[in-house]
Protein backbone atom coordinates (compact mmCIF):
# COMPACT_ATOMS: atom_id res chain seq x y z
CA UNK A 1 0.00 0.00 0.00
CA UNK A 2 0.89 3.53 -1.29
CA UNK A 3 -0.02 6.73 -0.20
CA UNK A 4 -0.52 8.87 -3.21
CA UNK A 5 -1.40 13.25 -2.47
CA UNK A 6 -3.26 15.01 -5.45
CA UNK A 7 -0.57 17.80 -3.81
CA UNK A 8 -1.29 21.10 -5.81
CA UNK A 9 -3.81 22.64 -3.06
CA UNK A 10 -3.47 19.88 -0.41
CA UNK A 11 -3.44 21.67 2.90
CA UNK A 12 -2.54 17.97 4.86
CA UNK A 13 0.14 17.19 3.47
CA UNK A 14 2.79 17.45 6.68
CA UNK A 15 0.31 15.28 8.53
CA UNK A 16 0.09 12.33 5.78
CA UNK A 17 4.09 12.57 5.38
CA UNK A 18 4.13 12.67 9.52
CA UNK A 19 1.49 9.65 9.76
CA UNK A 20 2.80 7.53 7.10
CA UNK A 21 6.58 7.14 8.11
CA UNK A 22 5.72 6.71 11.51
CA UNK A 23 4.12 3.22 9.69
CA UNK A 24 6.74 2.91 7.25
CA UNK A 25 4.48 3.55 4.55
CA UNK A 26 5.45 5.21 1.46
CA UNK A 27 4.19 8.61 0.24
CA UNK A 28 3.46 9.57 -3.61
CA UNK A 29 3.14 13.63 -4.15
CA UNK A 30 1.48 14.25 -7.47
CA UNK A 31 2.01 18.05 -8.02
CA UNK A 32 2.34 20.71 -10.71
CA UNK A 33 5.57 21.76 -11.71
CA UNK A 34 4.41 25.14 -11.46
CA UNK A 35 4.65 24.21 -7.36
CA UNK A 36 8.49 23.03 -7.67
CA UNK A 37 10.37 23.04 -4.59
CA UNK A 38 13.62 22.18 -3.38
CA UNK A 39 12.70 21.20 -0.56
CA UNK A 40 14.35 17.60 0.47
CA UNK A 41 11.78 15.32 1.23
CA UNK A 42 12.77 12.55 3.64
CA UNK A 43 13.41 8.90 2.64
CA UNK A 44 10.09 7.35 1.93
CA UNK A 45 8.38 10.45 0.44
CA UNK A 46 8.64 11.00 -3.36
CA UNK A 47 7.70 13.65 -5.78
CA UNK A 48 6.68 13.36 -8.70
CA UNK A 49 5.98 16.43 -11.03
CA UNK A 50 3.85 16.96 -14.15
CA UNK A 51 3.40 19.91 -16.46
CA UNK A 52 0.94 22.87 -15.61
CA UNK A 53 -2.65 21.48 -17.48
CA UNK A 54 -5.86 21.08 -15.76
CA UNK A 55 -5.67 17.74 -15.34
CA UNK A 56 -2.10 16.52 -15.70
CA UNK A 57 -1.90 15.64 -11.73
CA UNK A 58 -5.03 13.92 -12.13
CA UNK A 59 -3.97 11.72 -15.43
CA UNK A 60 -0.63 10.67 -13.69
CA UNK A 61 -2.19 9.86 -10.33
CA UNK A 62 -4.87 7.62 -12.10
CA UNK A 63 -1.91 5.94 -13.83
CA UNK A 64 -0.15 5.02 -10.85
CA UNK A 65 -2.63 4.21 -8.23
CA UNK A 66 -3.25 0.77 -7.44
CA UNK A 67 -6.61 -1.09 -5.28
CA UNK A 68 -5.86 -0.60 -1.47
CA UNK A 69 -3.93 2.28 -2.31
CA UNK A 70 -4.83 5.41 -0.13
CA UNK A 71 -5.41 8.70 -2.31
CA UNK A 72 -5.48 12.21 -1.02
CA UNK A 73 -7.72 14.64 -3.10
CA UNK A 74 -10.42 17.35 -3.08
CA UNK A 75 -11.02 16.60 -6.91
CA UNK A 76 -14.18 14.52 -6.93
CA UNK A 77 -13.82 13.50 -10.50
CA UNK A 78 -10.55 11.83 -9.57
CA UNK A 79 -12.05 10.57 -6.33
CA UNK A 80 -14.51 8.61 -8.46
CA UNK A 81 -11.56 7.53 -10.60
CA UNK A 82 -9.67 6.42 -7.30
CA UNK A 83 -13.01 4.54 -5.97
CA UNK A 84 -13.00 2.27 -9.37
CA UNK A 85 -9.97 1.20 -8.90
CA UNK A 86 -10.43 0.26 -5.40
CA UNK A 87 -8.17 3.04 -3.57
CA UNK A 88 -9.31 4.52 -0.52
CA UNK A 89 -10.02 7.55 -0.72
CA UNK A 90 -10.11 10.82 1.34
CA UNK A 91 -10.87 14.24 1.53
CA UNK A 92 -8.68 16.89 3.04
CA UNK A 93 -11.60 17.93 4.98
CA UNK A 94 -12.21 14.99 6.92
CA UNK A 95 -14.04 12.39 5.18
CA UNK A 96 -14.05 9.67 3.02
CA UNK A 97 -15.41 9.22 -0.45
CA UNK A 98 -17.46 6.03 -0.83
CA UNK A 99 -19.74 4.72 -3.80
CA UNK A 100 -22.95 6.12 -1.71
CA UNK A 101 -21.70 9.53 -1.48
CA UNK A 102 -19.54 10.08 -4.66
CA UNK A 103 -22.43 9.91 -7.11
CA UNK A 104 -24.28 12.87 -4.93
CA UNK A 105 -21.33 14.87 -4.37
CA UNK A 106 -20.70 14.74 -8.56
CA UNK A 107 -23.70 15.69 -9.05
CA UNK A 108 -23.46 19.27 -6.71
CA UNK A 109 -20.39 19.73 -8.62
CA UNK A 110 -21.99 19.45 -12.40
CA UNK A 111 -25.01 21.68 -10.63
CA UNK A 112 -22.42 24.25 -9.33
CA UNK A 113 -20.74 24.35 -13.16
CA UNK A 114 -24.21 25.03 -14.56
CA UNK A 115 -24.85 27.99 -12.41
CA UNK A 116 -21.37 29.60 -13.03
CA UNK A 117 -21.66 28.37 -17.02
CA UNK A 118 -25.36 30.55 -16.50
CA UNK A 119 -23.43 33.91 -15.19
CA UNK A 120 -24.17 33.11 -11.44
CA UNK A 121 -22.07 33.21 -8.79
CA UNK A 122 -21.03 29.92 -6.40
CA UNK A 123 -19.85 30.04 -3.15
CA UNK A 124 -16.49 29.19 -3.14
CA UNK A 125 -14.96 26.37 -0.46
CA UNK A 126 -14.90 27.26 3.10
CA UNK A 127 -11.57 28.41 4.52
CA UNK A 128 -9.43 25.45 5.69
CA UNK A 129 -9.20 25.11 9.60
CA UNK A 130 -7.74 23.56 12.58
CA UNK A 131 -10.78 21.60 13.46
CA UNK A 132 -10.77 20.35 9.73
CA UNK A 133 -6.92 19.22 10.38
CA UNK A 134 -7.53 17.13 13.40
CA UNK A 135 -10.81 15.91 11.70
CA UNK A 136 -8.54 14.44 8.73
CA UNK A 137 -5.62 13.58 10.84
CA UNK A 138 -8.21 11.46 12.89
CA UNK A 139 -9.78 9.88 9.64
CA UNK A 140 -6.35 8.79 8.36
CA UNK A 141 -5.20 7.44 11.15
CA UNK A 142 -8.27 5.63 11.44
CA UNK A 143 -7.70 4.23 8.01
CA UNK A 144 -4.20 3.41 8.81
CA UNK A 145 -4.95 1.20 11.36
Amino acid sequence: MKIYIDADACPVKDIVIEEALKRKLEVVIVTSIAHFSTVIQPPGVETIYVDTGAESADYRLVQLIKAQDILITQDYGLASLGLGKKCLVLHHAGFQYSDENIDQLLQSRYLSAMVRKSGKRTKGPKPFTDEDRAKFRSLLIDTLE
